[in-house]
């Protein structure tokens, strides 16, 4: 194998696919990047897969001798990273003696000589023959993931919590993701065409009635970066069958193991009557919540929420018995009793920085029961948190 390329077709995209080599692989080939040159194609593909997550990349590059070959995939990042730009000489040869796998990296400031292994025994990537195969244009996932992604479970005993559930009808995509102690939920529209398109922007959008699957948050992730800094004009090819989820964008092919298992009933926690409800602005309650937050003791971490609907007045408070105390106001639209609750600081800036709007509305109830979060227009977003009890 024999082909030239530039340094940072190169780099970006091992950074992207390396993300799916496992910390602690389960087999040493697992470790590695598989590398595949096509002289007829005239382009590199890259490829890692930890069993579950697998991404695919490629990129032009001028190859005079086709084959494939796996490397270390953290060993070939330090070295390609730190190489100057310009063109890089990958050649692969076999060292007749012990049958050893060499690879050689030429760059203008230097050369380096990395033992690689056979790609025989790198495992192939799911595909999907029969299943379902639809086109997402990407302004729908970067909401949905945007609004839903932070709230998804980290604790991989939860298992479906540690993803996002995806639920279609005919003119939206709903997604929900929850730990246990917040939910949130964005409904996306699916915008049919308008009279404002350009010609030739015609795509049809997917009916998903009946469409239900929970991808792994880590994929999720990873998806984002896929998609970032793409237009939103452009569309991702999703194809699903019962175990897998492939997302195709361009050169790039993301592969995802299903998670298994009835995703909880969320709607049922949703709360349907409110007995206060508080409209504010958003940034100004986040900025003030940072602000107050650096107090918060590290074992508790709870702010409190005093709402006094005589004044118009939303008070932020935290009290830490060692470090000290603080405070900060904010005019409020407030309807129904004055009164106060406690919640968890990170749940709440998380869904503050989420919730896309520069007004929001809280609605809540008394005691313990669920607050709803949620953005005055635009996008249709709902963000439960359960409160924190007040010891008094």
């Amino acid at each position: 194998m024999k082909f030239v390329c530039s340094q940072s077709d190169l780099n970006s995209n091992l950074s992207f696919v390396s993300r799916a080599v496992p910390s602690r692989p389960t087999h040493p080939i697992l470790a590695n990047v598989l590398v595949v040159a096509d002289a007829q194609k005239k382009r590199v593909s890259l490829t890692a897969f930890d069993l579950s997550l697998g991404i695919e990349s490629s990129f032009s590059a001028d190859v005079t001798e086709e084959g494939k070959i796996t490397l270390p995939a953290k060993l070939l990042n330090d070295i390609v990273s730190r190489l100057s730009e310009g063109e890089i000489t990958i050649v692969a040869e076999e060292v007749e003696e012990d049958e050893t796998l060499l690879v050689l990296l030429k760059s203008v400031s230097g050369q380096f000589q990395v033992r690689a292994m056979k790609a025989d025994e790198f495992p192939p990537l799911p595909t999907i023959e029969d299943g379902e195969s639809i086109e997402l244009p990407i302004v729908i996932l970067t909401e949905g993931l945007k609004g839903a992604l932070f709230a998804a479970s980290s604790d991989e005993t939860k298992q479906v919590l540690t993803g996002v559930h995806l639920t279609g009808t005919q003119d939206s995509l709903e997604f929900a993701a929850t730990d246990g102690h917040r939910l949130s939920v964005v409904q996306t529209t699916l915008q049919p065409s308008t009279d404002d398109d350009e010609p030739g922007d015609t795509t049809e959008m997917p009916n998903l009635e009946g469409f239900s699957l929970t991808i792994p948050a880590r994929a999720l992730r990873e998806l984002e970066r896929m998609i970032g800094g793409r237009p939103d004009t452009e569309a991702i090819a999703l194809q699903v069958d019962d175990a897998q989820v492939v997302f195709e964008l361009g050169q790039q092919r993301l592969t995802v193991r299903k998670l298994d298992g009835a995703y909880p009933n969320y709607q049922m926690l949703i709360p349907k009557n409110f007995s206060r409800t508080i409209s504010l602005e958003r940034k100004r309650l986040l900025t003030s919540l940072e602000r107050v937050a650096v107090l918060a003791d590290q074992k508790n971490n709870l702010v409190k929420c005093t709402f006094d609907s005589e004044e118009g007045q939303v008070s932020l408070s935290v009290e830490t018995q060692d470090l000290g105390s603080a405070k900060e106001s904010m005019p409020a639209e407030i309807t129904g009793d004055s009164g106060e609750i406690a919640f968890n600081v990170k749940y709440l800036m998380d869904g503050l920085k989420a919730l896309p709007a520069k007004d929001i509305q809280i609605q809540l109830n008394e005691g313990n029961q669920p607050v709803i979060f949620s953005p005055l227009g635009g996008l249709k977003m709902t963000y439960l948190v359960m409160p924190v009890q007040i010891v008094k």
